[in-house]
């Protein structure tokens, strides 16, 4: 997944958000989660990161709606 694709969705999972905005791996990005260094939201046993709050501490224009180029 590209970063622009990524802005086209509301959440993405906790590994995929890691990796594309940040350049983490699989392990790296749930650490991080865990300490908080982007936010969370958990979904019953489900742990997913919202994208307009890293789109925005970031300086990126969120894409809801539309299709990736």
């Amino acid at each position: 997944m590209t970063v622009d694709e990524a802005l086209t969705h509301a959440t993405l999972p906790v590994q995929t958000a890691g990796h594309v905005f940040f350049g983490l791996a699989r392990n790296a990005s749930y650490e991080a989660a865990k300490r908080g260094d982007f936010e969370t939201i958990k979904i019953g046993g489900k742990i997913v990161v919202p994208v307009a709050p890293i789109a925005a501490r970031l300086g990126l224009q969120m894409k809801i709606g539309t299709r990736a180029a």
